[in-house]
């Protein structure tokens, strides 16, 4: 890298869909992840649907219950494997050496490797169904999953699909870690690099340590189910449980590092304002890290285990509220007196915050013993999920999308569809799921095919069932916007939100390699020195405006 000044070289690129399928260029992987994500999101939204429309009146028998377990069994394993973590890793490929002032990824062969056996897993997964479809739940609790009561063949290619796409997800977690420590731009130093790039990199130490455990245990599931060894049906019948939330709850977290890095770079940009407390950001995404794996027991409240290990574990739980509200509070904190747009990504952002917090919020009541027996097994822990991994998580994902697809397609999205989107979005996901709160209270079951015409349910369940549907629409004006944006968008130019970091200072869409030449790297805000040489970061550290504004400069207000 070099000290002279930014010039973008810009380069053709390639779109010929061989090209694409044999590329190694990270933006074209990162853009096949999203892709793949959509087509999944597509399968796992039809599956969903037709759950809800068996749930939507008491007694319904247009599903028999083992065909109901088998679409809830693929829905689940596809929103959570082959949706939201393809397409934040998607993401992550596109972005992360573009906010570096990288090249490429560290291994860019070993990159396509992953997403190969990602879509691998994906395809084994969509033909398990013809060998008998798996019906035992994503958790696939053995020994429920073991041959002598799962005997279907279906329940195997599941368990392949999971460990094939789960090696690609390991070996993506190294090429992020690699990444982030030897590719960083001269200049950029860890306490500079750009909030979505450090909570990526430290995702990939989740993704380092978490992975394997679910990939060991499958592999023993499978040797139970294959040879007859009899790990889970002659031991401890809850050894499946702590192998895998010893995975599934740092997963969750490994859905939600990425998607709150996207949010720590939209809120700044349509704030005019750097984001609050750095440091206590950067800071407590590693405590979560941490903490993640030392709260997975509190899945496991119902399954009697010693009342110190509950106690422990409960502690935990609330313990990792604690990160996760300074970061709620910091980005509150940077939309505070700051000169906020709402355009569609600080839309999608806002969204979030509201969503994810009210998941978050109730979240923390698992955290209480007594609350997590009455509620464990009733539709308020389908509420509090779908809050955090939808709500939170997908919404993200949105925002992101909508505030990259200048830079992904050199266009901006039709801002009146988009809004169209953006609200029946949220009206849906909120009339699907925020009932399901009160369905929980009031003692449905979650993982039932039908249920008793009881004072309520039917009604609530009748306006979740609509919901979804208007989800789904507004998920269809989506799509459409973004395919009829691509060629009739507005123009869009390389800086079109006047951003702060490196991935607006290349061309749009990038060119292969990104970068022909590097600004000196000072500050965490490069193109903001770069546009004001006779303001820049690092010689005005302390940014706080006298005049009663808050941290805003003069110059920021009105994007200017």
């Amino acid at each position: 890298m070099t000290d002279a000044p930014a010039v973008s070289r810009p380069l053709a690129r390639s779109a010929r869909p061989w090209d694409v399928l044999t590329s190694t260029d990270h933006k074209s992987i990162g853009l096949t992840y999203m892709g793949a994500a959509a087509v999944f999101l597509g399968l796992g939204g039809l599956e969903a649907l037709v759950m809800r429309v068996q749930l939507a009146v008491p007694g319904n028998r247009l599903l028999s219950g083992e065909t109901y377990d088998r679409f809830l069994t693929m829905h689940g394993t596809t929103m959570i494997f082959f949706v939201l973590l393809p397409l934040l890793l998607g993401f992550t490929n596109y972005l992360l050496p573009l906010q570096l002032g990288a090249r490429d990824m560290a291994f860019p062969r070993l990159n396509a490797l992953s997403l190969w056996l990602f879509v691998g897993g994906g395809v084994l997964l969509y033909l398990s169904p013809f060998t008998g479809a798996p019906s035992q739940g994503w958790f696939s609790y053995a020994p429920l999953s073991e041959t002598g009561f799962t005997p279907q063949r279906g329940v195997d290619l599941w368990s392949a699909a999971l460990i094939v796409s789960g090696y690609g997800t390991t070996l993506t977690g190294v090429n992020v870690l690699v990444t982030g420590a030897r590719l960083r731009a001269r200049g950029m130093l860890f306490k500079r690099m750009p909030m979505f790039a450090w909570m990526t990199w430290v995702n990939g130490f989740i993704i380092l340590f978490a992975l394997p455990c679910l990939t060991a245990v499958l592999l023993m599931l499978e040797v139970d189910r294959l040879l007859g060894a009899g790990l889970f049906t002659r031991g401890d019948p809850v050894l499946w449980q702590h192998y895998f939330w010893l995975f599934g709850h740092p997963e969750i977290y490994l859905l939600i590092l990425p998607a709150w890095g996207l949010i720590s770079e939209i809120i700044p940009v349509f704030s005019r304002k750097p984001i609050f407390g750095y440091e206590f950001v950067a800071w407590s995404t590693v405590a979560i890290a941490f903490l993640s794996f030392a709260v997975y027991a509190h899945h496991m409240f119902a399954v009697g285990l010693a009342w110190p290990v509950e106690l422990a574990f409960g502690m935990s739980s609330m313990l990792i509220a604690i990160p996760t509200g300074i970061k709620v509070f910091n980005w509150l904190a940077t939309m505070w007196k700051g000169s906020v747009r709402y355009t569609l990504p600080m839309l999608y952002a806002a969204a979030f915050i509201v969503q994810f917090t009210f998941g978050g919020v109730t979240g923390v009541s698992f955290a209480v013993v007594p609350i997590d027996w009455q509620l464990t097994d009733t539709y308020y822990v389908v509420a509090h999920f779908h809050y955090v991994l939808f709500g939170g998580s997908l919404f993200a994902a949105l925002a992101g999308l909508h505030y990259l697809y200048p830079k992904i397609t050199g266009r901006f999205l039709n801002e009146r569809l988009g809004r169209w989107g953006f609200w029946l979005n949220v009206v849906g996901f909120n009339g699907v799921f925020l009932v399901q709160h009160l369905l929980g209270l009031m003692g449905m079951p979650r993982r039932v095919y039908t249920y008793p015409d009881l004072p309520g349910w039917g009604i609530l369940n009748l306006i979740s069932t609509v919901g979804g549907f208007i989800l789904g629409i507004g998920l269809l004006v989506l799509l459409v916007n973004l395919i009829r944006s691509r060629t009739h968008g507005e123009v869009a130019g390389r800086d079109p939100w006047n951003g702060w970091t490196l991935e607006w200072l290349t061309q749009s869409p990038p060119a292969e390699g990104n970068f022909a030449l590097l600004p000196p790297l000072h500050s965490r805000r490069p193109l903001w020195d770069l546009k004001h040489p006779d303001d820049m970061d690092h010689v005005r550290p302390r940014r706080h405006d006298k005049q009663g504004h808050g941290h805003i400069r003069e110059e920021e207000r009105g994007h200017r």
